[in-house]
């Protein structure tokens, strides 16, 4: 059992003798430190970093009202009794009201070792109810910006759901009528409106899946080829109307560092997102569009930088692109979730994102990603 550390604030030897031999009889396993000013008080605490103070209360230079407000003001909540001669009860309930833990009376010894007992047990209460109250606290915080997040979430989905399919029925009627007056020249923008609004669609729900993804499956350490998966990422993104003649180029810094361990399925979601940023964004009036990918890896992780030279990103939005349904430019018609799902998503797997970008020139995204060590076998 370790040693209970006991300050004691007392001027005569004799009287801290007798407190020790008090404590000794109960069997209480103890390491005293005596002093008798405020100097080496306010050293004791410290440097001796006591568990219980144990005060007299009138000392030739000092007394217990001074030690007791030193041990305060320094936010030290370690259980202070005053050990002392016959007081007034106005006097102890002026010393309680102070912050004291008890008083015992040098003439009543015997209470003392239950009065520590006491004071220790009602401190560690206190922590422990502190602590659960900062929990607590906490995860009402949490619960608080989750639900913020969920209605906001729900009221936008719907609407970026409803919008296309409100759109589908409206093209669908109005075909419907050109047909019957036999004006078919228009169907061909009809179903081309069509099948933009659907892809609208099926985009948003598609993010909707890797949110929840990214939110509930468990976190995979599998062998990734990252220069494989980076190509894969870019390829499936073809079917985007701004994706003819983009080009990318992978710069990765050595032959080992091509082989990585993380989960395939959330870098897949993070890099598509990204790279669709890229694409979506490019700016057609340079001769050529091209991303330009660099990955650096280390012990502990991977670094993945993803430049373009698109139009770029005004600065007043660059702190609001990786919010929910932000949209920080006129070409987006998409929900506006797809960077804030890659954030989370690199959040969930224990990496960072930052962005720089300058309006006409281009972005660049910097990935940084834990590096899982290889499984045991």
């Amino acid at each position: 059992m370790k040693p209970l550390k006991i300050l004691i604030l007392e001027d005569l030897p004799e009287d801290a003798g007798l407190v020790e031999r008090t404590l000794r009889k109960e069997g209480i396993l103890y390491i005293m430190s005596r002093v008798d000013t405020q100097a080496e008080f306010i050293a004791s605490l410290r440097d001796f970093e006591p568990d219980v103070i144990l005060s007299d209360h009138s000392l030739p230079q000092f007394n217990s009202a001074e030690a007791l407000k030193i041990c305060r003001r320094a936010g030290l909540q370690i259980p202070f009794i005053l050990v002392t001669g016959t007081v007034s009860e106005e006097f102890a309930v002026s010393c309680l009201k102070m912050g004291a833990d008890d008083y015992v009376l040098k003439a009543n010894l015997t209470r003392l070792p239950s009065a520590i007992t006491t004071a220790l047990k009602k401190r560690e209460e206190e922590k422990k109810r502190k602590v659960a109250e900062k929990t607590l606290r906490q995860q009402n915080e949490e619960l608080i910006k989750i639900n913020r997040e969920l209605d906001h979430f729900v009221y936008s989905t719907s609407h970026n759901l409803r919008a296309p399919l409100m759109s589908v029925l409206g093209l669908l009627n109005i075909a419907q009528k050109d047909f019957s007056e036999n004006e078919t020249r228009y169907f061909l923008d009809y179903f081309r409106m069509m099948n933009e609004s659907i892809g609208k669609l099926d985009e948003t729900l598609k993010e909707i899946i890797d949110y929840s993804k990214n939110a509930r499956i468990e976190i995979l350490n599998e062998p990734i080829n990252i220069r494989t998966l980076l190509t894969e990422c870019f390829e499936k993104l073809n079917y985007l109307d701004s994706a003819g003649g983009m080009e990318m180029e992978i710069n990765i810094q050595d032959k080992n560092s091509e082989l990585i361990y993380s989960d395939s399925y959330r870098l897949t979601v993070i890099f598509t997102n990204v790279l669709s940023n890229a694409i979506k964004y490019r700016d057609s009036v340079k001769p050529k569009s091209i991303v330009h990918i660099d990955v650096v890896k280390d012990t502990s992780k991977i670094i993945v930088s993803v430049k373009d030279n698109g139009v770029g990103i005004h600065q007043q939005y660059l702190s609001h692109i990786f919010e929910m349904f932000y949209r920080a430019n006129e070409k987006s018609n998409g929900a506006g979730l797809g960077l804030y799902i890659a954030k989370e998503t690199i959040g969930n797997l224990g990496g960072a994102i930052t962005v720089e970008s300058t309006p006409l020139v281009g972005t660049t995204f910097k990935i940084e990603i834990p590096d899982y060590s290889a499984p045991s076998s």
